[in-house]
């Protein structure tokens, strides 16, 4: 099947004030994924923060094999996948604008030196172009789906470094929550039953370390099942691992959302 793609631009039309791209927009599946850490591009209208090419590609401007596993899983799924389509480094649009990781002066142990000295002008230019466009569209698109008559399921797609800060990490996936845990509860059972995955509830990261941003503003207000799935990046290294993580976690989710279906079914 081939992918329906809609690019929408930023406000000054460039291609390098790209937000967002949304694939299969008119896929019919129960989901919506986002993978908001999709791409490590740095276009010349931001430049390259004055970092070099190793670090440009690490995990501190990007989440690699993220974006791959997302379009697997929404492919599988028949879901719609909004990604953006530039480094996090330039602006995490999984942070609102006054968060200090959201234009980051320091990624774990790097200095961004094109972050250093940001005026307030600076950083809400970033704001208009790339902040504002990517979390309107996200949010056009759910409410075209809750129009339709479907409560769709927010799922967002990142990955984690196997070391931080020196420190390994043996959790295989992570399966974070915001305010509602239901769906990312009922995933956690099923990933324990199904998959041989070291799968913990909310770690490496939870919301209490502010990585919920993008669930907190288009899942937790209109009351959406949601769930973050954080992968360790080790074993999403490439197209075919990512494919595969797919074909793990596409049946753990389906899984899951009956699962939640049917509680709520219970409790009526």
């Amino acid at each position: 099947m081939q992918l329906a793609t809609r690019i929408v631009l930023g406000e000054r039309g460039a291609m390098g004030d790209l937000p967002i791209q949304i694939e299969g927009e008119g896929r019919d599946g129960a989901c919506v994924l986002v993978c908001e850490h999709a791409s490590n591009a740095m276009p010349a209208l931001w430049g390259d923060l004055g970092l070099n090419d190793a670090q440009r590609a690490a995990h501190i401007a990007w989440d690699p094999g993220a974006l791959g596993l997302a379009r697997a899983l929404a492919e599988t799924l028949d879901a719609p996948l909004a990604a953006a389509c530039q480094s996090r480094l330039i602006y995490d649009l999984n942070r609102p604008p006054h968060h200090p990781g959201a234009m980051p002066a320091r990624s774990e142990t790097t200095d961004i030196p094109g972050n250093q000295s940001l005026t307030a002008q600076d950083k809400l230019a970033r704001t208009e172009t790339l902040y504002l466009p990517f979390h309107a569209e996200l949010r056009a698109l759910i409410a075209r789906r809750l129009a339709r008559g479907t409560m769709p399921v927010l799922i967002t797609v990142h990955s984690f470094t196997p070391v931080y800060f020196g420190k390994p990490r043996t959790v295989e996936l992570g399966v974070i929550h915001d305010a509602d845990p239901s769906l990312a509860q009922a995933f956690l059972h099923e990933a324990q039953s199904q998959t041989s995955l070291d799968t913990r509830l909310n770690e490496p990261y939870s919301a209490a370390d502010d990585v919920t941003h993008t669930l907190a503003l288009h899942a937790t207000p209109l009351g959406l099942p949601h769930v973050m799935l954080e992968l360790r990046n080790d074993l999403i290294a490439d197209e075919a691992s990512q494919v595969a993580m797919a074909a793990i976690l596409a049946p753990v989710l389906r899984a899951a959302i009956a699962r939640l279906n049917q509680q709520a079914g219970e409790a009526a």
